[in-house]
């Protein structure tokens, strides 16, 4: 390698450290420090209005979740909410992608627009804009469709069933970047795969099950790490608004309800490692299954 060469490699891999420099420090500083000082909070009895209390206590917060009868209701409503959600996001991101990769469909650019943009709105702002539409008293629902029809729609709007049911709704709406995932995965498959089994007499549904998805299992893998994420993430715990109710991911909840109502911020950081614990237990079972259904060409022998 000449000279010249070598000085334009140095160039370039230091010019690539100051772009990403910003995002480097603001990882460190804003995202592993206080990962990291959560989880040493979490070994404390950290009081919000009572800071200079703060003392060392061991595991003993931890063992203190396993007698709260609380954390084993959110945590068997979020497993049920992410069992009901994730497969139900990741089979109508298929079905659009299949449909939109269509050759044959017209204004398909602008099709795939129309289907992202709703993902751009928070899901808290869909999940309440679907309550007001399923309002008893007030809702569009039962005043423009049920009640004509001698329905009643839902009487108890703000039950467990009924808001999972509206949550479950309102996650397609956010099903547009699973949706461009699994689309790029379909548009990158070899057409000759596909003409062949044609010739070889295999019909639509034979070629979507046995050849289109086993092909794309790496994109639907992805999606299911991601979406299985979002379920169980944080998405409205810095909400301070939010009122403890097993709506949402039900664990944020109760970890928001420990923070903000209980101000047991010791309490409240043990909670969150511990399903942070559960959540990585769940992904690497994942990954250690996905060679039993995972496609990867660059393995086959």
């Amino acid at each position: 390698m000449s000279t010249g060469n070598t000085k334009r490699l140095r160039y370039d891999r230091r010019f690539g450290l100051l772009l990403i420099a910003p995002w480097v420090i603001g990882l460190l500083f804003f995202k592993l420090l206080p990962i990291l000082a959560s989880l040493g909070i979490s070994f404390t009895n950290f009081q919000l209005l009572t800071p200079e209390q703060t003392q060392f206590v061991g595991l003993e917060n931890y063992a203190r979740l396993f007698q709260d009868e609380a954390v084993g209701y959110v945590l068997f409503e979020t497993i049920a909410l992410g069992i009901s959600t994730i497969p139900l996001q990741l089979a109508a991101s298929i079905v659009l992608a299949s449909m939109l990769a269509n050759p044959r469909l017209k204004f398909g650019n602008t099709m795939r627009t129309l289907f992202f943009l709703p993902s751009i709105i928070p899901g808290v702002a869909i999940f309440f804009m679907w309550i007001g539409f399923a309002d008893p008293t007030t809702g569009w629902l039962n005043k423009l469709i049920l009640h004509p029809l001698g329905l009643t729609g839902f009487n108890n709007l703000y039950s467990d069933g009924a808001v999972a049911l509206l949550f479950s709704i309102s996650s397609l709406w956010s099903v547009g970047p699973g949706m461009l995932i699994m689309l790029g995965a379909l548009q990158g498959l070899p057409p000759e795969i596909q003409e062949a089994a044609r010739v070889d007499g295999a019909g639509p549904l034979v070629r979507f099950f046995y050849i289109t998805l086993p092909l794309i299992s790496p994109a639907i893998f992805f999606s299911i790490i991601i979406n299985m994420i979002a379920v169980f993430g944080g998405v409205v715990l810095l909400d301070r608004g939010s009122v403890f109710s097993g709506s949402f991911s039900p664990y944020d909840g109760y970890v928001s309800y420990i923070l903000f109502d209980k101000m047991d911020l010791g309490y409240a950081a043990s909670l969150a490692w511990f399903f942070f614990i559960l959540v990585m237990i769940v992904v690497v079972a994942l990954f250690s299954s996905a060679r039993n259904w995972v496609y990867y060409p660059d393995r086959e022998a």
